[in-house]
């Protein structure tokens, strides 16, 4: 006979399915959003381990930084698109920490990203946060941060201007669209820290690079970068 426990579980599980946020398969652990089948079908790019990698050579030249990682390659109609629009535009927060997890232990399987001192989330514009009900950089950082055991410097840097979307623009329209468009608001705040700045995706660098800008006018600071994904070109 089943246990009452067994059958409380079996009604949870039927009027709320804990299914995998990729393929929609219940065989995945209760703490997971994502099944191993998922998991390890995600385009990984080893980037963390390699220096002056693709992310690096994007910022070569325009934006003066220690380290630069993208964890999963970015492509159309793939999972790792269907999952970024669930995180980013469906309010799957908890999806979005495992991803910052998993962005996490890679980080930390380098060598070359020790030495990180405080994250900080590349910010929204502040209409566009509230209408999301979350900054996708800040749940990434906090993800990270559960590995790293590091502070999460969300206030450090601010977007009061509003931007067109990046979206069809090329990199000079991009950066002309973002110049000038980010405020550091505690610049005592980053004094002497090497800063991990994070971010969802990586296409032309521009948006990144403007934010970098600002947070390397604060004393003695260095800089490094890890997006979630970089954009297959």
């Amino acid at each position: 006979m089943l246990t009452l426990s067994e059958i409380k579980n079996s009604l949870l599980h039927l009027f709320f399915p804990h299914v995998c946020d990729g393929c929609g398969s219940d065989l995945l652990n209760e703490a997971s959003r994502l099944c191993i089948r998922c998991v390890t079908s995600l385009p990984e790019t080893n980037f963390e381990q390699h220096a002056g990698n693709p992310v690096e050579k994007t910022f070569w030249g325009r934006l003066q930084i220690v380290y630069a990682a993208a964890h999963f390659y970015f492509t159309k109609e793939s999972l790792m698109q269907h999952l970024m629009h669930q995180f980013k535009y469906k309010g799957n927060k908890d999806l979005g920490l495992q991803l910052g997890r998993m962005m996490g232990h890679a980080l930390k399987s380098s060598a070359r990203f020790y030495n990180i001192n405080a994250l900080v989330p590349l910010p929204l514009f502040p209409s566009k946060e509230k209408k999301r009900g979350y900054n996708q950089a800040t749940v990434l950082c906090e993800g990270i941060a559960e590995v790293f055991s590091l502070p999460v410097l969300q206030d450090v840097i601010s977007r009061p201007q509003h931007t067109e979307t990046q979206t069809k623009k090329g990199r000079i329209e991009r950066w002309r669209n973002i110049e000038g468009k980010f405020q550091l608001e505690k610049p005592e705040a980053t004094r002497g820290k090497h800063l991990l700045l994070v971010d969802d995706v990586v296409t032309t660098g521009a948006t990144l690079e403007a934010c970098g800008a600002e947070l390397l006018k604060a004393d003695d600071v260095q800089l490094s970068i890890a997006t979630l994904c970089v954009a297959s070109r």
